[in-house]
C-alpha cells in the first residue's frame, strides 16, 4: 500500500505544558516523510477524534500516528478501521509523568520516541488475516463424565455442534461411583442425590451433541477450526473434523497400596473414600474383616496428599468428600463415633455451613498427625496420632473402620515421557529445558512437539493460571475439570462451563482469521522466507505452542491458527527468515537506529529498554501513573514478548553507540508467569550467546542485562533502571559513540 503519514501530537494530560510541541512537530517534519502532523488540545476527545477523521477523509491519510497516551489505553477510541495503520507514542505514562517538565532530557526522550514511532510506521503493513477453507465450528468434548457432559451441554445451548466422546459404555464418569453429592442447596446441611440418569438423558436428548461411547480418541492432527479426529468405537473409525476440544479426562484417586504406613493393604478395615462410597452405594455398610456393622469410624484426611513423598498438593476435594462421608455414617447410625484427623479442615464457601452443621453431632475433629494404626488383638484398630495444637499425643478408642481420604492423578499424568526430535548432531541449538509431555493416549495429537499437552511438574496440563486459565500449550485445546486442577464437584461444573466458552471464543476468533488469548484479535501471523532457511529447527523447537511441524527434509511447516502471535520463532531464527508484517527483525531494528545518540563529551548516556508487553511494559506505565521519577536516558521498545528478541538487536544498539540494554520480561518457573510460557526464559538463554557478541565488539558484558518483572513491581522499576545507569556511568561511555 502507498503510505500517507500523519502524525497528531496532543498537549492534554500535561503534555503540551512540559514539552515543546513545535520542537516535535519538527521532528517529523524535517526527519520523516509526513503528510500530515498537527497538535491538538486533546486528541481523545470528539473535536480530535474528527480532526483526524477529517484528515483520513479529506487528505487520504491511511497511516496515523498518535503521540499521546499509553498504547494500552484509548485502543478503541483510535480505531479507525482495518485499513488503516494506527501507531502510538506513548509521551505521557513514560514521558511527561516520569520525567520532569521542560527539561531538556525529556525533551530529547520524547523526541526519541516519536521517531523510534514514525520509524516502525514506515515499515508496518497491514496484516492480512489467515483464512483457510473448510473450517469447522464444531467442538469435540474428550470424557463423558460431569465435566465433559456440562461442557457439551453449554456449549450445545450456545448453539454450537458438540461431539463427546466417552471411552465406558456409559457416559457419567466418577459419577457412577458415588451414593450422593456434598450439599448444594439451602440450609447447606445433608448430601444431595446424584440424579445422573436424569442429567444422561439430558445430555443424550440435545440434537446439537453427537454422543460416542466405548470409543477413543485414535488420533487428531490439523489445528483450530481445522482438527482432523479419528474417533474409534469398536471396530468403527469415525472421523469428525472440529473447530475447538475440551479435554475433560478427569483424574483418579492416589494409589493408597503406597500408604502402608496408614496400614493399607495391612489390615483390611483399612479402605479409601472410594470404597466407602462403593459401600454406600450398594448398601452393603460393613467391615470388610467380618461383615460386621460399623459402629465407629476414624478419616484420615491428606492421605498421601500435601506429602512431598506421594502428592506434594493439596487435592481440594477431599475435605468435603470427608464431610459428605461423615454424614453418611451418622445418618446411617446417629449413635456412631467418627473421628476426623486433618492438616487443615478445607470447607470453603457454603462447606462451612455444613461443616458447623456436622461439629454439632458427635464428631471429633483433631487437627493433628496420626502416626500409627494397630490392631488392639480383639480385630479393632487404634490409632496414634500427635496434636498440633497442644503437641501432646492421642489415642482413640478403638474404631471398626479406618477410612483414608487419598488424592487425585490427573489421567494426563501416566506414560512414558516423550522425546521430540531434535536437531542433527552438531548443530548449533538453544539449551532450554524440554517440555513435559507424557504419551497418555488421550488426545494422540499428530504434533512435531509430542501426542499430549505439556505438562506441569506434578502432571496437569499447564496453563497461565493468573492470566489465562483453561489455556493449554496447544491452542484451541482447553483442559477443564480435575485434568487441570484438583478441584470439588461444584468448581468441576463452573470450570466445565468456562473451557466451553474458551473454545467457542477460540472458534470464533480463529474463523476470522484472529488471535486467541493473550494477543486476542491480532491478525497478523509468522511468514517464512523458506530460500533462505537452514532447517536448523531452532523455530519448531521454541515454538511454546507447537504451532510448526516439519515436513519430510526438515522445513518449518507452520500452522497458522496454532499460533499465539508471540514472535519466539522470530526470536530464534538465526537467518531471520521469519516476521510479521506489523512486526520484525528489520522493523526493531530500523527503531533502535533512529535514537538520537549523543557524543561522549555530552555525558548523556543512552540505555536502550526491551519491555515485555505482557507485564513489563504495563509496569512502566503504572510507574508513570503513580509519577515515580527515574532518569531519562531510557528509549523504551515494547516486544511482543521477550523471546521475540533476535540477538542481531543488541548488536544493532550497541554498534549505535547506545551504552547499554536493559531487557525486562516476565518471571518464569514452575509457577511461570510468561504469557507465553517460555519467552523470558529463551531470552535468559539467549545471554549466553550475547556476551559472545560483546566480545567481538571488545565491550563489557555488563552493558547487558535482563531483569524478570511482574506487573506489580512497577514501584521496582525506578531503582532498577537507576542502578543499571549508574553501573554504566562506572563502565564509561560506549566506544561506538560517533561510528
Amino acid at each position: 500500500m502507498e503510505k500517507k503519514v500523519g502524525v497528531y501530537i496532543c498537549q492534554g494530560c500535561g503534555i503540551g505544558d512540559a514539552l515543546d510541541v513545535e520542537a516535535l512537530k519538527s521532528v517529523a517534519t524535517d526527519e520523516f516523510d509526513v503528510a500530515v502532523c498537527k497538535s491538538h488540545e486533546c486528541l481523545c476527545h470528539k473535536p480530535g477524534i474528527e480532526l483526524i477523521k477529517n484528515d483520513i477523509k479529506s487528505d487520504g491519510v491511511n497511516v496515523v500516528v498518535i503521540a499521546a497516551c499509553s498504547p494500552r489505553v484509548m485502543y478503541d477510541v483510535f480505531d479507525f478501521g482495518s485499513d488503516k495503520i494506527v501507531e502510538r507514542v506513548n509521551l505521557r505514562e513514560q514521558v511527561v509523568w516520569s520525567h520532569p517538565p521542560q527539561d531538556e532530557d525529556t525533551q530529547m526522550l520524547a523526541e526519541d520516541q516519536l521517531r523510534m514511532g514514525l520509524a516502525k510506521a514506515a515499515e508496518v503493513e497491514l496484516p492480512e488475516p489467515f483464512v483457510a477453507e473448510d473450517l469447522s465450528k464444531k467442538i469435540l468434548v474428550v470424557g463423558g463424565g460431569l465435566t465433559g457432559m456440562v461442557a457439551a451441554r453449554e456449549a450445545a445451548r450456545a448453539g454450537y455442534d458438540v461431539v463427546l466422546v466417552e471411552k465406558e459404555p456409559e457416559l457419567g464418569g466418577y459419577l457412577r461411583k458415588i451414593y450422593k453429592l456434598p450439599p448444594a442447596t439451602p440450609p447447606y446441611e445433608k448430601p444431595e442425590d446424584v440424579k445422573l440418569d436424569e442429567f444422561v438423558s439430558e445430555i443424550t436428548s440435545l440434537d446439537k451433541v453427537t454422543v460416542y461411547t466405548n470409543a477413543t480418541v485414535a488420533s487428531i492432527e490439523g489445528a483450530p477450526c481445522m482438527f482432523d479426529a479419528i474417533i474409534v468405537q469398536g471396530s468403527k473409525e469415525i472421523k469428525e473434523r472440529v473447530g475447538a476440544i475440551v479435554l475433560a479426562t478427569g483424574a483418579v484417586p492416589y494409589d493408597a497400596s503406597k500408604l502402608e504406613h496408614l496400614g493399607f493393604g495391612k489390615y483390611s478395615d483399612v479402605v479409601t473414600i472410594q470404597q466407602v462410597e462403593e459401600m454406600f452405594l450398594s448398601g452393603e455398610v460393613k467391615r470388610p474383616s467380618n461383615g460386621q456393622p460399623v459402629n465407629s469410624v476414624a478419616f484420615i484426611l491428606c492421605a498421601g496428599s500435601r506429602d512431598p513423598e506421594h502428592l506434594p498438593y493439596c487435592s481440594s476435594s477431599c475435605c468435603v468428600e470427608v464431610l459428605k462421608q461423615v454424614s453418611y455414617f451418622k445418618e446411617n447410625n446417629p449413635d456412631c463415633t467418627v473421628y476426623v484427623f486433618y492438616k487443615d479442615l478445607r470447607a470453603t464457601g457454603v462447606y462451612e455451613l455444613f461443616y458447623k452443621h456436622l461439629q454439632k453431632q458427635k464428631v471429633f475433629f483433631i487437627k493433628g498427625d496420626v502416626t500409627g494404626i494397630e490392631d488392639d488383638g480383639s480385630g479393632n484398630l487404634v490409632l496414634t496420632a500427635e496434636d498440633n495444637l497442644t503437641r501432646s499425643p492421642i489415642m482413640t478408642e478403638a474404631v471398626d473402620l479406618v477410612v483414608l481420604a487419598t488424592g487425585m492423578v490427573p489421567t494426563t499424568a501416566f506414560g512414558e515421557p516423550y522425546k521430540a526430535p531434535t536437531s542433527e548432531e552438531g548443530e548449533e541449538v538453544e539449551e532450554v529445558p524440554p517440555d513435559t509431555i507424557l504419551v497418555s493416549n488421550l488426545l494422540n495429537l499428530k504434533y512435531r512437539q509430542g501426542p499430549e499437552i505439556p505438562a506441569l511438574k506434578y502432571g496437569f496440563p499447564d496453563s497461565n493460571f493468573i492470566c489465562f486459565p483453561y489455556e493449554s500449550r496447544r491452542t484451541g485445546i482447553y483442559p477443564a475439570g480435575s485434568v487441570r486442577s484438583p478441584m470439588d464437584y461444584v468448581r468441576a461444573i463452573d470450570d466445565a462451563a468456562g473451557a466451553a466458552m474458551k473454545a467457542i471464543q477460540c472458534v470464533e476468533l480463529t474463523s476470522q482469521g484472529k488471535a486467541v488469548h493473550p494477543r486476542a484479535g491480532d491478525t497478523s501471523f509468522p511468514e517464512f522466507f523458506m530460500q533462505r532457511c537452514t532447517q536448523c529447527k531452532r523455530c519448531t523447537e521454541e515454538c511454546p505452542f507447537g504451532a510448526i511441524n516439519e515436513d519430510e527434509k526438515g522445513n518449518p511447516l507452520p500452522n497458522p491458527t496454532r499460533c499465539r502471535r508471540c514472535g519466539v520463532c522470530m526470536g530464534a531464527c538465526p537467518e531471520r527468515i521469519i516476521s510479521f508484517k506489523n512486526y520484525s527483525v528489520g522493523m526493531i531494528g530500523n527503531m533502535i537506529k533512529v535514537i538520537n545518540v549523543p557524543d561522549e563529551y555530552e555525558e548523556k548516556p543512552r540505555i536502550l529498554v526491551l519491555a515485555c508487553e505482557n507485564d513489563a511494559y504495563p509496569a512502566l506505565d503504572m510507574a508513570g501513573l503513580r509519577r515515580l521519577q527515574y532518569n531519562p536516558w531510557v528509549r523504551v521498545i515494547p516486544l511482543r514478548c521477550l523471546g521475540s528478541m533476535n540477538i542481531i538487536w543488541i548488536a544493532d544498539a550497541l554498534s549505535k553507540g547506545i551504552d547499554g540494554i536493559l531487557l525486562l520480561g516476565c518471571k518464569y518457573g514452575d509457577d511461570y508467569q510468561c504469557h507465553f510460557i517460555k519467552g523470558s526464559e529463551l531470552a535468559n538463554v539467549r545471554m549466553s550467546k550475547i556476551k559472545e557478541t560483546l566480545d567481538r565488539l571488545v565491550l563489557e558484558s555488563e552493558r547487558v542485562r535482563v531483569e524478570e518483572v511482574s506487573i506489580t513491581d512497577y514501584h521496582k522499576l525506578p531503582k532498577i533502571l537507576d542502578e543499571f545507569a549508574e553501573k554504566l556511568e562506572e563502565l564509561g561511555p560506549n566506544p561506538y559513540k560517533g561510528f
